[in-house]
């Protein structure tokens, strides 16, 4: 892992004095945190993991964006896997924590590497990372073999390789060879010619989108109140708590308010969302045949 810029060095140096957590040590601080937000356990479990985070932001130096930067975003995205993390999965933080720190720089390469936005879809982002490197690779491999590949072969090999549409290797192509301009630049030479913003369309949702859209949603909202009265109270109070609240309960806390196991209110809470299935289902349904 290269540094060049002394901060650099000097925050990958302290986080390789961090401790290294055992798999006991690491449960309980992630218990800490879910159940107590105890902070401390969560400066404890980000610190020592945070090796993991830098080692991460320099596999995407080669992008150019400033390797603080990148560090800060991989913090983010350590960060954002601890608040997330349920320590009830038996899954490892540092296992869990990999996909949140590569997804935060991810976005912020894509953010930066150009005013246009490359692309946001998985398959955009998988070429926008690979597509190079597969490249290379098949032209490396094709000229061994003494075959000269065209345009439309690459790309053909590359969208399979890589297992996305063709169409979306041909738009990466050219919207890594290109440069960035200006939107308002004038389509032609003179001074009265359009700039290229007025040719862009307007993706906002229109008027007949919006009304449809807030039918719908109020048609939804109808459902699932519908859906919720064919619970008993009991049940209502728990899809409540771990549903419809900024700040989800957990299981435990629900069991140590209704005298119960932590176990008995997950069975609870699973029989809730069975019935709700069902009503909902059974509306589905009552549109299809209505639309048929």
């Amino acid at each position: 892992m290269a540094l060049d810029d002394p901060q650099d060095k000097r925050m990958s140096r302290q986080a390789m004095k961090a401790e290294l957590l055992d798999a006991e040590t690491e449960l309980a601080l992630a218990y800490a945190w879910r159940d107590h937000r105890d902070e401390a356990a969560l400066h404890r479990l980000i610190t020592a993991y945070m090796r993991l985070a830098i080692s991460m932001a320099a596999k995407f130096k080669r992008y150019g964006a400033p390797m603080n930067d990148l560090i800060q975003e991989a913090g983010l995205g350590l960060m954002k896997a601890a608040d997330k993390f349920d320590p009830d999965r038996g899954v490892r933080f540092s296992t869990y924590a990999v996909w949140w720190i590569k997804a935060s720089i991810q976005d912020y390469v894509m953010r930066n590497w150009s005013m246009v936005r490359t692309g946001s879809t998985s398959s955009q982002k998988s070429l926008f990372f690979n597509m190079r490197r597969v490249q290379a690779r098949l032209e490396r491999e094709a000229a061994t073999d003494g075959l000269a590949l065209d345009r439309h072969q690459l790309h053909q090999m590359i969208a399979s390789e890589i297992g996305v549409p063709l169409r979306d290797v041909e738009m990466m192509e050219g919207r890594l060879s290109g440069s960035d301009f200006s939107l308002n630049a004038t389509q032609a030479s003179d001074e009265e010619g359009r700039e290229w913003i007025e040719a862009l369309e307007d993706e906002s949702e229109q008027a007949a989108e919006l009304v449809a859209h807030r039918h719908d949603t109020e048609q939804l909202r109808d459902w699932l109140i519908e859906a919720m009265q064919a619970l008993n109270e009991r049940e209502r109070f728990i899809v409540r708590e771990r549903k419809l609240r900024e700040d989800a309960r957990t299981l435990e806390s629900l069991g140590d308010e209704l005298g119960l196991s932590k176990e008995r209110v997950r069975q609870l809470e699973a029989a809730a969302f069975a019935k709700m299935r069902k009503s909902l289902e059974a509306r589905s349904r009552e549109v299809q045949h209505f639309l048929v």
